[in-house]
């Protein structure tokens, strides 16, 4: 019977505001601070991490580090691949690019499988260095799993140097191209640019808004997700903080935005998928604590979230 390992991830190369390698620690100190022995019952790994890059200002402004965001991305890949092919993969990473190298973890431990990606965030993700306004990588992991270029929405002129690495970031693990636009489904997005709209479009990917969900039910919108990834045969659960109402919460990350999830409904979503026994790994990113005008309550209410959803991990591993 698989275990639960919890994989570190402290790196917050590919943000653009710094801090976010500080959410594994606030994530902790929120168990400490609850007397709470969460960390002491699971097996870990702890990543090498290359945050001093930040320094490093030879960077090309389209894929800011992106030599160094390939290389963590790399690292993590092999530490999924793993640890998932014996145990259930808990990651907590600080940015979001961290997710391209946990999906290209999971298809190098089983390239032949069919994977779902459920992804719960207020962002899309779905930029490349040819379409990004900011240059962060943690804007472009998904266009990477799925080996999408977005050329003919292009707005920078990008470097060969710049473009060769971008290639090594969609071949991560193996060759093949992670994941097919089919297999992904969003919750919670709402702030994105006119490329990645027009991307969702062309794509058919689906998007469960907060209103939506509220307005119609999240049994009735889960169970239409949940028939959208019937056919994968592993799944991957993305759930990057800022998915949550930062009015409600706190801004206790990179990139707040209002109108968002809150935490029992955060809990509602990710369980859905839990219990079809196919999830093999869930990943918590973007807890910033340098950004949390309420002290710690933005990790405080991710630990609580994890808490809640390793109970359903455990029943379903049973």
């Amino acid at each position: 019977m698989k275990t639960i390992k919890i994989i570190k991830n402290r790196s917050d190369i590919g943000a653009g505001t710094r801090g976010s390698d500080l959410g594994v620690d606030a994530i902790e100190i929120a168990a400490i601070n609850q007397h709470n022995h969460y960390f002491n019952e699971y097996e870990y790994i702890d990543l090498e991490t290359v945050n001093e890059s930040i320094y490093n200002k030879d960077h090309n402004s389209f894929a800011k580090r992106i030599s160094d965001v390939l290389g963590q991305c790399t690292r993590l890949s092999d530490a999924v691949t793993s640890t998932i092919k014996t145990n259930y993969a808990i990651v907590l990473s600080g940015d979001h690019s961290a997710a391209l190298g946990t999906i290209s973890g999971i298809k190098a431990a089983y390239p032949n499988k069919k994977l779902g990606v459920v992804w719960i965030d207020a962002h899309a993700d779905i930029h490349s260095p040819y379409t990004s306004p900011s240059g962060n990588i943690h804007g472009m992991p998904l266009a990477a799993a799925m080996a999408m270029d977005n050329t003919h929405l292009q707005i920078n002129e990008v470097s060969k140097n710049t473009a060769s690495l971008w290639n090594n970031m969609k071949t991560i693990g193996n060759d093949s191209i992670k994941l097919q636009a089919d297999d992904l489904v969003y919750f919670g997005v709402r702030a994105t640019e006119k490329p990645e709209d027009q991307i969702i479009t062309e794509q058919g990917i689906k998007n469960y808004t907060v209103s939506e969900m509220r307005y119609r039910g999240f049994d009735k919108c889960l169970d239409e997700a949940l028939a959208r990834l019937a056919s994968c045969d592993m799944i991957y659960i993305s759930f990057d903080v800022d998915s949550m109402d930062c009015d409600y919460i706190s801004h206790g990350t990179g990139t707040p935005v209002p109108k968002g999830f809150d935490e029992q409904e955060i809990i509602k979503i990710i369980n859905a998928f839990i219990q079809t026994k196919k999830t093999v790994a869930f990943e918590i990113v973007e807890i910033n604590p340098l950004l949390d005008e309420k002290g710690n309550k933005m990790a405080e209410t991710a630990f609580y979230v994890l808490e809640n959803i390793t109970k359903t991990i455990k029943t379903s591993l049973a």
